[in-house]
């Protein structure tokens, strides 16, 4: 995606570590949480709704990775401002949040998971056009979606 917008290598060199840890605050979440198959309690949707901070607070110390913290954090920002930790909108998202906003989302879409159905690939497309401008910047949107359809077999999960 952020090849397809024009962006320069040191900033796809960040972005691809970013990508690596933007989830890394999950780390002490308990398994029943993360794995949760109906709706969360409250304290369960406390812990998700904190992993961005968390993140955040587990690579600040670290010198080398404080420039992905703003990534990390804003990685749930919604285009449209109804997202989480800070309720950001649109250019307020730092754009590698944005990026790895719609990847992750996608990924999650298409992949394996207890709490919810799998999507195929032209099914989870569709959702990324349906929140374009919503949820997603139309940009990193229409990037990732020109990408997908040039390289059909991206997206496609082998089967256990």
């Amino acid at each position: 995606i952020a090849r397809r917008m024009g962006k320069p290598d040191w900033f796809v060199k960040d972005l691809e570590s970013a990508a690596l840890l933007h989830d890394i605050g999950k780390i002490g979440i308990p398994d029943a949480i993360l794995h949760n198959v109906g709706p969360l309690n409250p304290d369960g949707r406390a812990f998700i709704l904190g992993h961005p901070i968390g993140g955040e607070n587990i690579l600040k110390p670290v010198g080398s990775l404080t420039r992905l913290c703003p990534i990390v954090r804003h990685h749930h920002e919604r285009f449209d401002g109804s997202g989480y930790p800070d309720r950001l909108k649109g250019e307020e998202i730092p754009i590698a949040a944005r990026i790895i906003s719609v990847a992750d989302s996608f990924d999650a879409m298409i992949s394996i998971r207890a709490y919810k159905p799998t999507r195929d690939r032209e099914d989870a497309m569709e959702e990324l056009v349906r929140c374009r401008g919503s949820q997603f910047d139309p940009e990193c949107v229409d990037a990732f979606i020109d990408y997908l359809k040039e390289h059909p077999e991206t997206g496609i999960l082998a089967t256990p």
